[in-house]
């Protein structure tokens, strides 16, 4: 098992292999990526992929050390397995030989991935199942982000006994920063955090709060 410190060397690695990785895929944590290359024929993953810590592909096992030493015969095990373009993986995520996951899904912590998952889905458990779809997802997370967000500021106040920054606010900085006044906050990557929809972002996002204070503020901070 190949083990190399960057995502771009892994993937070129494995890439080399054979098995197809798409653009844009990164993998967080090399040393603790386990994704079987004894049959590379028999692994995709698509293109702007997120695979995180404690992650594994198996395209077989070996049942048949059980069967041999059981006095029965050799039989093979084997299956593809297939990520399709834009999937994100939780930590501890286990997929199994003969699964497809299809585009735009994410799949939650701790998942043991044992059958296909449809695109645009949300997965999670041992065995993963659908939870429900990315749409729903995307409008319950919108549902509960503010209050969060809040709660998150509170807890700066109240655990380091200072006010909040806008530095602090990496996810949470829609809530107040204007697509128009990105530059006004350079202390926050929002480039590197928007990615693709950086420019949409710049175009058309208008936010809840006029400012960081009025944010702050609405926080009771």
């Amino acid at each position: 098992m190949y083990r190399l410190r960057s995502s771009e060397s892994y993937i070129d690695y494995l890439r080399k292999r054979g098995i197809e990785i798409g653009s844009g895929t990164y993998i967080q944590s090399p040393k603790t990526t386990d994704i079987d290359d004894t049959r590379p024929s028999l692994v995709s993953i698509g293109k702007n992929c997120f695979i995180n810590k404690y992650f594994e592909i198996h395209t077989h096992d070996w049942v048949s050390h059980v069967f041999l030493h059981s006095g029965r015969d050799m039989i093979n095990s084997s299956g593809r397995v297939t990520i399709g373009d834009n999937v994100a993986f939780g930590r501890h995520v286990m997929v199994l030989k003969g699964v497809t996951i299809g585009d735009n899904c994410f799949i939650g912590a701790g998942s043991i991935v044992s059958k296909d998952i449809p695109a645009n889905s949300v997965a999670v458990g041992a065995p993963a199942r659908v939870v429900m779809s990315l749409d729903e997802y995307y409008d319950k997370r919108m549902r509960v982000s503010e209050s969060e967000a809040f709660d998150y500021a509170r807890s700066i106040t109240e655990r380091f006994n200072r006010r909040p920054t806008p530095s602090d606010f990496w996810e949470e900085f829609p809530l107040f920063v204007n697509g128009k006044d990105v530059e006004h906050y350079p202390e926050i990557p929002i480039k590197r955090q928007l990615g693709p929809m950086y420019a949409h972002y710049v175009e058309n996002h208008k936010a809840k709060y006029k400012s960081f204070e009025e944010f702050l503020k609405a926080a009771n901070i």
